[in-house]
């Protein structure tokens, strides 16, 4: 083992002598598992390392620090493990099964559970079956009017019982024109291979229509229309198993989950769209706004596509502002097609 704690942001005690890297190397192996897996599958994201072990998967965060959260800590990180299971467990409580401590024992051993000091936490998930995801289901044309009718159920118990939100009307529509004015300071960056030409115009069209929107955007708070959402809702993070497992929301920050849901089900159609299956999102937002006894806000539905889609275009390239980018090939060609996608959206609406 690493004998500096200091080259682990989250090792914040004097006992626990273990880098990133230790761990992330004790975690890739398949006798850390008490289960016994043939084979670790280590799959990196933005914020965490998820160790795919047979039946089992288990997510370590990184010790990493943004505007948007802190992991930095052990602590923490042991606190944003318990949110991620309380929070998962509203839409897929078959898949979270528990958080686990990382320890190091005397002998300077790793181990899960087992005696010794924690030196991290884990989520423990049930490992679904990649074959049964929407994305994957979109992409080859597998999904059936059933599985379509069984997830407008699901989502529609899940926002008819959700926490209203507390969040005030103001802070509400604050929320949309602050993550504006950061998307028009990254996406106008010259050193993104972007269409420069087009994508201030663009921004300007939707702080228009935010603008011209704002009194029904705070109708829909003073309704109670707002609730503590799922706050990621992409194909991706669906999975039709039975029960349909709708996991890994946004726990790491409350505020960002505080939405209306024709928001998030906007956001599942544009994401949708994205795997050239643009059907989907009008279907779905029809089928839970009858089962909510609600109409349909279609003008703010298309204010919330293209705010989304451009939101995501910014995180798309944000990206290759790391250090050291992940796939940077990707965040560009991504980022294009998020904003061709707002722009289309935009002219559909006004037309």
């Amino acid at each position: 083992m690493n004998s500096t704690a200091g080259q682990d942001a989250g090792a914040d005690t004097a006992w626990a002598p273990v880098s990133t890297a230790d761990k992330v190397r004790f975690l890739s192996g398949e006798s850390a598992y008490p289960h016994s897996p043939q084979d670790v599958t280590l799959v990196e994201t933005h914020m965490s390392f998820v160790f795919l072990a047979g039946e089992r998967a288990y997510k370590l965060k990184k010790p990493v620090r943004f505007p948007f959260l802190d992991f930095s800590t052990l602590h923490a990180r042991e606190v944003n493990c318990r949110e991620e299971l309380r929070l998962n467990r509203r839409l897929a409580a078959q898949v979270y099964l528990g958080v686990l401590p990382l320890k190091l024992s005397a002998g300077n051993r790793l181990s899960l559970g087992g005696d010794g000091a924690i030196v991290d936490w884990l989520v423990v998930m049930r490992r679904l079956p990649a074959d049964r995801m929407l994305d994957r289901l979109l992409t080859e044309g597998r999904l059936d009017d059933k599985s379509i009718d069984d997830l407008c159920g699901t989502l529609s118990d899940f926002y008819s019982r959700s926490e209203r939100s507390a969040i005030s009307p103001g802070a509400y529509v604050a929320r949309f024109f602050r993550e504006q004015t950061e998307s028009r300071r990254i996406l106008t960056r010259r050193d993104f291979a972007l269409d420069h030409g087009r994508i201030p115009s663009l921004l300007d069209r939707l702080d228009a229509n935010l603008a011209a929107n704002r009194p029904l955007l705070e109708e829909r708070v003073r309704l109670g229309h707002v609730v503590d959402g799922h706050g990621d809702l992409r194909p991706e993070h669906i999975c039709f198993t039975d029960p349909i497992a709708i996991f890994d929301c946004l726990e790491f920050n409350s505020e960002l989950r505080q939405v209306d849901p024709f928001d998030e089900l906007a956001y599942l159609g544009m994401e949708s769209a994205q795997l050239k299956a643009s059907a989907l999102g009008p279907k779905i937002i029809a089928k839970v706004a009858d089962r909510l006894g609600e109409s349909s806000p279609d003008r703010l539905v298309s204010l919330y596509t293209a705010w989304r889609a451009v939101l995501r275009a910014r995180l798309a390239v944000a990206h290759l502002l790391d250090p050291v980018p992940r796939r940077p090939e990707k965040w560009e060609p991504l980022a294009s097609r998020y904003l061709c996608l707002a722009e289309q959206t935009l002219t559909a609406a006004d037309g």
